[in-house]
């Protein structure tokens, strides 16, 4: 299942998706992990060490042999110049998985080990000052939506996303990739108001939304967050003496965090492995297609001086199925 974790800056969200990431790989589940957020934190909150987090390798940076490798042998995609991050996969594109090693993962995903076991980590890269005026942040997120159009994952794998803050992540389809979507909110007027701007944006798309209620301290909150989002409120998390180690750079070992706690990450589980039996394999395609078109004609056919349209293969449609063989 692909998941994004997603909520306005200082929600939680970051601490909340790796909670879950240790939570599945305690659950012995195969897990990579995305740092997609424009502050580059999730290494950190997995228990790397500042200097670790920063040796990541940023996606962008290694843009070119992604395209590269995901063209494969696709006829319709003329040269890697012609490929943009909403470029669709077809007939001969090399597809991904959750369990394989690849090149991709070679030159961009690094092993964080945890108290069960190693997840696989990738991150975007982060925004820097050589970027301001003359970079937008989500030119580095299309290395994670490019990756997620040839990526094929099956029941009980995990693809975990953490995304940037607010809802800048609709300047893009990324939000369209997953098969659910957890949303952080406080208990605030301004915590709840990320999710009415997500919700409205992402009713015509199917998205399924769940909002993970933090930092909920009494019962007030609780009625809060409910009379604000209704049956969307999945649970709720409050405070962790567990978390409060973590964040010191001391984290207990992961068995040691409070049961309620341990149970609000199973319901999230729960509920993202009930999202594999509404999957729709020919919608994702879909909305790939369309997302792909728009900017075709909106800015890429005259910045790559093609026409992008014809990258679309109008038989292809990605499955599981397609994943258990790959092109040479």
């Amino acid at each position: 299942m692909k998941i994004a974790f997603v909520g306005k800056g200082g929600s939680g969200k970051t601490t909340l998706s790796s909670l879950f990431i240790r939570h599945l790989a305690a659950n012995e589940a195969p897990v990579v992990a995305v740092d997609a957020d424009i502050n580059q934190h999730l290494g950190a909150a997995l228990g790397l060490s500042e200097a670790e987090a920063a040796a990541l390798p940023a996606m962008g940076a290694h843009l070119p042999l992604i395209k590269e490798y995901l063209r494969g042998s696709n006829p319709r995609i003329e040269s890697v110049d012609s490929m943009i991050k909403t470029t669709p996969p077809g007939e001969g594109s090399r597809l991904l998985r959750v369990r394989e090693d690849n090149p991709v993962y070679e030159a961009c995903a690094r092993p964080v080990p945890l108290d069960d076991g190693d997840v696989r980590l990738m991150a975007t890269g982060p925004f820097t000052e050589s970027d301001l005026g003359v970079s937008c942040y989500h030119s580095k997120v299309g290395a994670v939506e490019l990756c997620l159009n040839h990526l094929v994952d099956g029941v009980d794998e995990y693809v975990v996303v953490d995304m940037t803050a607010g809802s800048d992540s609709f300047a893009s389809g990324l939000f369209t990739r997953f098969d659910m979507t957890f949303l952080v909110a406080e208990p605030t007027r301004k915590g709840v108001s990320v999710y009415r701007q997500y919700k409205e944006y992402a009713r015509d798309f199917g998205v399924a939304l769940k909002v993970v209620g933090n930092k909920v301290q009494g019962r007030d909150d609780l009625d809060f967050l409910r009379e604000e989002v209704g049956e969307d409120l999945l649970v709720t998390v409050g405070h962790s003496d567990w978390v409060r180690a973590m964040e010191k750079g001391r984290p207990p070992r992961f068995d040691l965090l409070e049961a309620e706690n341990r149970m609000s990450l199973q319901a999230l589980q729960d509920a993202a492995d009930d999202s594999y039996a509404h999957r729709d394999w020919e919608r994702y395609t879909r909305q790939m297609v369309h997302f792909h078109l728009r900017n075709a004609e909106s800015w890429a056919n005259a910045k790559t001086g093609a026409d992008l349209t014809a990258q679309v293969d109008p038989g292809f449609v990605l499955s599981e199925e397609l994943g258990a063989v790959q092109p040479a």
